[in-house]
């Protein structure tokens, strides 16, 4: 009767979770209290959880993770300060014009996340570039949600090897992988993302012509910019508060100099995490008095934040002359992580809390006992818990602080290799997260002036069917052939 009550208890914190967040409360204070409600059902002590469980948890992502979220902030806001993003948008413009709109906004906006640019930094871009293509090119606007999507969320976020998005590097510490894990099931779910993604925008922009539909601009609709703020901080790492804080450069940097910070965030990644930090060493990490950890721990971490270290020191060099007022800029991108990382850090509190409830014991083993394998079973928590939270990041590091280590131990058991299931992880926390309610889908139909009933539907394939596609494929590929 107690495990049940305190499943209960956990189903009914979710829900608090769940149907409060989706209506612009800070997560800030709904985690700690769904926590609670939790906590209150299976009898266990409420202050101590909260004190001792919660803020430990939520301590330990912000010490581990608050680099990344800093730096690529700050990187993203400068990119867009410096008039690389808008550099790279006019380029694509140019060369590829309105007879390829959909394309051009997806190669953009795939450009400039890989290369490390924050997701909001590239929608408030992106959409003014793809609004003006689109029109040009008699493409109904209602498609442009589901570009900006498939160019910025889907195979730049989780599938591209060495992606410096903060949900690829969320599984480095649990599995000892690098942001190159499994590099080519990662191509390979990146080519069936865009070929789904390009497919299905093309089919249905065929058809819009077939029936003589236009770009048919009616605005943006009304939107609570209270409530977008909120939802947004769990969805990503970059605060929209502070989009428009700073100010932009006059004039742009050739496409060249817009792009190499760019090569720079990938190449340096590349170089720390496969040459210079595994010829290194790093004995000393074992001591107590650096946590008693391994290379492998914190090295995929290391990796990704000196390279987007290195890409603002290119980044600023090269356009010191074009920051209007630097200082702003650098303050923006710095506060623009705050919030994003505080809310992540706070979901990751409230799976820590239910995962030490007693009746976690019975999720536990219904996840386990899916059918399929562990990588099934990998797929489906991470899948369900970004879909609860609304949230790639949260969902993910819930699922794997409270399931990694089993995993780890199945791995050990039967040979299955870590990197696998940091794909698998990372691809499965980007299908489902995508909830109509979620920050980053309300924030894009918001700038893109469409609705959910406009332009959900084509978001839904190319960003969550075309991943779970891709998803598919990768157990299926990983199962039999293993990590490659």
């Amino acid at each position: 009767m107690g495990g049940l009550l305190g499943l209960v208890g956990i189903l009914a914190g979710l829900a608090l979770l769940m149907a409060l967040a989706f209506r612009g409360w800070t997560i800030l204070l709904l985690a700690p209290l769904a926590a609670l409600v939790a906590a209150a059902f299976s009898g266990e002590p409420l202050l101590a959880h909260w004190t001792q469980t919660f803020m430990t948890a939520a301590a330990g992502f912000v010490a581990q993770f608050f680099p990344l979220f800093l730096l690529g902030a700050l990187f993203g806001k400068l990119m867009d300060d410096s008039g690389s993003v808008g550099a790279i948008a006019d380029f694509m413009t140019e060369k590829l014009g309105p007879s390829r709109a959909i394309l051009a906004v997806v190669l953009a906006g795939a450009m400039v996340t890989y290369g490390g640019v924050s997701l909001f930094v590239a929608f408030f871009v992106l959409a003014p570039m793809g609004k003006a293509l689109f029109r040009a090119g008699r493409v109904p606007k209602r498609l442009l949600p589901a570009a900006i999507a498939l160019g910025t969320s889907t195979f730049t976020m989780s599938a591209m090897p060495g992606t410096p998005a903060i949900q690829n590097a969320i599984p480095m510490p649990f599995f000892g992988t690098t942001p190159f894990a499994a590099p080519g099931l990662g191509v390979i779910a990146s080519l069936v993302m865009f070929g789904f993604g390009m497919w299905w925008l093309g089919l249905r922009r065929s058809r819009a012509e077939a029936a003589g539909e236009g770009y048919a601009y009616a605005g943006t609709p009304e939107s609570d910019p209270v409530a977008i703020r909120e939802l947004a901080t769990t969805a990503r790492e970059f605060d929209p508060a502070e989009i428009d804080k700073g100010a932009k450069a006059v004039d742009r940097p050739p496409v060249a100099l817009a792009v190499l910070p760019l090569i720079v965030v990938v190449g340096v990644n590349l170089l720390m995490s496969q040459v210079v930090l595994p010829a290194l060493n790093f004995d000393f990490l074992a001591e107590p008095q650096w946590g008693g950890v391994s290379l492998s721990a914190v090295g995929g971490v290391w990796s990704v934040a000196v390279a987007l270290l290195t890409a603002i020191v290119v980044l600023v060099a090269l356009n010191l002359n074009r920051f209007a007022a630097l200082r702003d800029s650098v303050d923006a991108g710095a506060n623009a992580a705050v919030l994003p990382v505080l809310s992540v850090a706070s979901l990751v509190g409230f799976g820590a809390v239910v995962a030490a409830m007693p009746a976690f014991g019975l999720v536990r083993d219904w996840v386990l006992g899916i059918g399929g394998g562990p990588l099934v079973s990998l797929a489906v928590a991470t899948n369900i818990l970004a879909a609860l939270t609304g949230s790639a990041s949260g969902g993910m590091t819930i699922a794997l602080q409270a399931l990694g280590p089993t995993f780890m131990q199945i791995a050990a058991d039967t040979g299955l290799d870590p990197s696998l299931m940091h794909r698998v992880a990372v691809i499965a926390s980007g299908t489902l997260d995508s909830l109509p309610h979620n920050g980053a889908v309300v924030t894009m139909l918001a700038v893109c002036g469409c609705t959910h009933k406009e332009s959900y539907l084509d978001v839904v394939m190319v960003a969550v069917l075309g991943a779970i596609i891709a998803l598919v494929g990768v157990i299926v590929l990983g199962t039999a052939f293993g990590s490659f």
